[in-house]
């Protein structure tokens, strides 16, 4: 039965300053370079050998990917990369202090924006500093403005299903190196997490999340490789 390793991205220069990073392509801290170098290492101590790894086209995901893999002595694995494994747009958002910014807009908005499971950021205005139109790694798409965390599952699970759904099927492990909102829609469709509940799973980063699957990619167990900074696992409904 297929193996399935979902590994959110080490810490970025934005988280280290508790910025709202969305889209914009921040690099690994030397510390997110450390996590990432870890998972690596537990990959390896699990005996996981992915068949191929998919991430995201933003450089904290990719270099962290690619970091573990050579931790781990896989370098080799192919890579294939996919705007759709983005992290989820944070629209008008993008770039603030999340401090500064619940200030200005008060705790219980910021909570909304960022923790309801349907409720979006108000949008990137067009012309920003953020705005992504231009970037060349986009060109052709139809890209938001802002997404909510529903919005972000409903462009992770066409990709889901049309690429890497298959592969696992065939019978090929997996590792996933993207972001906590793009695998969190993952697990959520996965587990079935209900909508209510779905908002407060936290994927903690440098931490792989090895899933085991059946033949119709269900989960039949899962666990943190790194046990000592594990979260509660997902809730089906």
């Amino acid at each position: 039965m297929p193996r399935l390793i979902l590994l959110r991205h080490g810490q970025s220069q934005w988280n280290l300053e508790n910025r709202f990073t969305g889209w914009v392509d921040v690099d690994l801290t030397a510390e997110g370079e450390a996590q990432a170098r870890r998972a690596g290492e537990l990959i390896a101590e699990a005996g996981f050998r992915p068949a191929v790894m998919f991430t995201s086209v933003l450089t904290r995901a990719k270099r962290t990917g690619a970091l573990a893999l050579q931790s781990a002595g896989l370098a080799g694995v192919p890579v294939i990369e996919d705007w759709r494994l983005n992290e989820r747009h944070y629209g008008g958002l993008t770039g603030l202090d999340k401090a500064e910014t619940a200030r200005k807009h008060g705790e219980d908005q910021v909570k909304v924006w960022r923790r309801s499971y349907d409720i979006p950021p108000p949008p990137l205005e067009p012309g920003s500093e953020w705005d992504f139109e231009g970037d060349p790694r986009y060109a052709g798409q139809a890209i938001p403005d802002t997404e909510s965390l529903k919005t972000t599952l409903d462009r992770v699970l066409p990709y889901w299903n049309a690429e890497i759904a298959p592969r696992l099927a065939a019978g090929d492990d997996v590792l996933i190196a993207a972001h906590g909102n793009s695998l969190r829609a993952i697990v959520k469709h996965l587990f079935d997490v209900p909508d209510d509940r779905i908002v407060g799973v936290e994927i903690p980063t440098g931490n792989p999340l090895e899933i085991d699957l059946d033949a119709s990619l269900k989960p039949t167990a899962a666990r943190y490789l790194d046990a000592g900074r594990a979260q509660p696992l997902p809730e089906a409904a």
